[in-house]
């Protein structure tokens, strides 16, 4: 550090940035009077090896400050200090005796914020407590930044991969419970590494696109709970509190040394890459690890509080429109910026496919909480060329009461469809009166998307995620069991429409075990045939269980982590959902881009979609029963392709009787064949491309208590 050279530096890019013969920094604060940068020769260091106080008439450009340290190099560890006025009661909170992560920060070391200095104002008894003005300094036990050479790496010509929408599968997993369990058998579990070694068993399933959970960095110490059952102390495991938005989490990471974790997250996005595998990120710009007033201070509070945060009329206190304490001010142009840049790196330096935004709707209110009709937020990120072709995902409600499925501002928005789990969990549970709605998600919900000029891919659709009920669950648990949360049970949604079919929880008992797995294949097919972008839940096709808890937000323990010896155990099952997924890729009659009209192309050619009930007749929308069919013309002129012409008759009973369906004709010179029948075992219950069976009686066919079938036209 003794040959280091301060020189002007540039205000952009902000953050640091390794050039030649140096290091960029800059960072911005409006209404900070002085800013420190300081550098740490180790991580667990309480005092820097060298200090700098920018000078404002040389490192300040508006609201920017910046400085070029010559001679610095990539790995370098720095923390800053900021002064200005500390009045609470306005907003403003700064205090140089605080140290704070650079708001751009590339990476951060593994340490843990809450077990810094800092712990203890957070759990101050007093009410006051954001109103002491802390004198202490130091950085023990306090996370530093680390410097990162985003050109220290060999992509081998990577790039995006950016599938259309309505070609691709999800799959929602968590980083570390994908390998974490002891019968994953991964060299390094739990990790980034970890996930590569998965691949095989992504590529076989079948699916497109692997959705993390959030990996930009957070701190899973930041849950003080308990487990009441075996006393440990519980965790944030699924990650939904940020630190640092532009830092991979490096306990994520086999390779802890400096830079470290970044390189290892872009080996994982390339070999997923190099699989055909895209990367979607759960990403959480709706509010940050800081809290409401006693929370902590070690970013934004300290950089400008009432810039990066919607406060309150009384400017001490914080709008809480995600649950968490506090909400961040998106629609402030600065902020605006900064996600925007957050966004634009993952894309280029990152070369990640997409995101997921979580509390999306938070996106789009203003300064004062309010929702905006046309969000310059929200149309920003839909309209920004370098996110063109990158896929944007929104959670389209928020704590704060917005729910906005089907109404998502701001233009080409996918949305998490809870439409979609809602109707066809009543559905498949046997609820009088569901089979409308049922019918509306699986014909892409026009209800929702094509007011606005979207599409049926447009719907994210999926039954099962990270928050809820597994799939196992869902029909082996009439209740949630989240004793173990700590929270007496209390916590989680209690509207899950799940059924248990006659005992609560694991079972030995045949009967209830058939019916179970019935169920399990019935929503595959339901989700995997519907128009719309499928997503699959970690372990779903293996039969995870989380045991009944619904909210397994702490559990970073088997609770959550993926038991492969499942995969021994449900091999059928798997089998059936690889198979599933093949056949949905393989069809383009469920990957259209338009919605289903129910009307013919022109006078020699025939309806897109014709529905039945099991007399054949259309049913009565008014007053239908728990059977429904549909015949969908693959052949149709916007669907046709030189692969495939097949046409579809699908049925589905989910009453508790078995009844006998009268078959509409299949296409002259075709005859239906079977290619789904969930109440067959593995492996008669989905037979494979070019071995289905062809059906003796073309009139008529019996469909069993709970079940679904997918008929394929084939030429005799």
């Amino acid at each position: 550090m003794d040959n280091l050279k301060l020189l002007p530096g540039k205000p952009i890019p902000q953050g640091a940035t390794a050039e030649a013969g140096g290091v960029n920094f800059s960072v911005f604060t409006r209404n900070g009077t002085s800013v420190i940068l300081e550098f740490f020769e180790h991580d667990e260091d309480s005092t820097p090896c060298c200090s700098f106080r920018l000078d404002p008439r040389i490192h300040r450009t508006g609201d920017i400050w910046h400085v070029f340290v010559q001679n610095l190099k990539p790995g370098s560890l720095y923390l800053y200090r900021v002064d200005g006025p500390f009045r609470p009661n306005e907003g403003l909170r700064f205090n140089p005796n605080k140290y704070l992560l650079d708001p751009y920060a590339k990476e951060i070391t593994p340490t843990s914020i809450f077990s810094s200095h800092e712990k203890s104002s957070q759990n101050g008894i007093s009410v006051d407590v954001d109103l002491n003005y802390n004198t202490v300094i130091s950085a023990a036990g306090f996370p530093k930044c680390v410097v990162v050479d985003d050109t220290d790496f060999d992509w081998e010509g990577d790039r995006p991969l950016n599938y259309p929408l309505r070609y691709s599968v999800l799959y929602e997993a968590h980083v570390k419970g994908l390998t974490m369990h002891h019968s994953s058998g991964k060299k390094h579990p739990g990790t980034y590494r970890g996930v590569i070694e998965s691949i095989p068993y992504l590529k076989e399933l079948g699916i497109t696109s692997l959705e993390l959970l959030p990996i930009n960095e957070f701190d899973e110490n930041e849950n003080t709970r308990v487990n009441p059952r075996t006393g440990e102390r519980l965790k944030n495991y699924w990650g939904y509190s940020t630190i640092a938005f532009f830092a991979p989490k490096a306990t994520f990471s086999s390779d802890l040394s400096r830079g470290g974790p970044t390189r290892e997250f872009k080996e994982m996005v390339r070999e997923l890459h190099k699989a055909g595998i895209e990367i979607i990120l759960d990403i959480v710009f709706n509010h940050t690890a800081e809290g409401n007033e006693r929370g902590l201070t070690f970013s934004f509070k300290g950089w400008d509080n009432p810039i990066y945060y919607m406060l309150e009329d009384n400017k001490r206190y914080y709008r809480n429109y995600s649950g968490c304490g506090n909400t961040v001010n998106c629609n402030h142009p600065v902020v605006r910026t900064l996600i925007i840049d957050c966004l634009r790196y993952w894309v280029t330096e990152m070369h990640v496919d997409g995101f997921r935004f979580d509390l999306g709707s938070i996106l789009g209110r203003d300064q004062k909480g309010r929702i905006l009709e046309n969000p310059p937020m929200l149309e920003r990120i839909a309209e920004d060329p370098i996110l063109r072709h990158t896929k944007i995902i929104a959670e389209a409600w928020d704590a704060g009461g917005a729910y906005q499925v089907g109404w998502f501002p701001g233009g080409r928005w996918a949305e998490w469809n809870d439409r979609f789990r809602d109707d066809m969990r009543s559905f498949w549970r046997g609820d009088k009166g569901s089979v409308l709605n049922f019918a509306t998600r699986v014909t892409g919900s026009s209800d929702l998307y094509l007011r606005d000029g979207r599409k049926p891919f447009h719907s994210i659709n999926f039954i099962t995620s990270h928050d809820g009920f597994t799939l196992n669950d869902l029909v082996s648990y009439n209740g949630k069991h989240n004793d173990e949360n700590g929270e007496s049970n209390r916590d989680g949604s209690d509207h899950n429409i799940s059924f248990n079919y006659g005992f609560e929880g694991s079972t030995v008992n045949p009967k209830i075990e058939a019916i179970r797995n019935r169920q399990i294949k019935n929503m595959f097919v339901s989700l995997l045939v519907s128009l719309g972008t499928p997503m699959l839940l970690m372990g779903d096709e293996i039969r995870r269980t989380q045991g009944g808890n619904n909210n397994a937000y702490c559990q970073d323990n088997e609770i959550s982590w993926m038991n492969w010896t499942f995969r021994r155990k449900n091999e059928g099952l798997f089998r059936f959902v690889r198979l599933l997924i093949r056949f949905r890729k393989d069809h383009p009659a469920f990957l259209r881009p338009e919605f289903l009209t129910g009307r013919a192309e022109s006078s020699h050619s025939s309806p897109d979609i014709s529905w039945f009930n099991e007399r054949g007749e259309t049913p009565d929308w008014s007053n239908p029963g728990p059977f429904i069919a549909y015949r969908l013309f693959g052949s149709h002129a916007s669907v046709r392709t030189d692969q495939d012409s097949a046409d579809f008759f699908i049925m589905f009973n989910s009453s508790t009787k078995d009844i006998t369906v009268r078959l509409c004709p299949p296409p002259k010179g075709t005859r239906w064949f079977r290619a789904v029948d969930t109440s067959y075992d593995s492996p008669l219950d989905i037979l494979e491309d070019g071995s289905e069976d062809v059906l003796f009686d073309q009139k008529k066919y019996v469909i069993l208590a709970r079940s679904s079938v997918v008929l394929i036209s084939r030429n005799v």
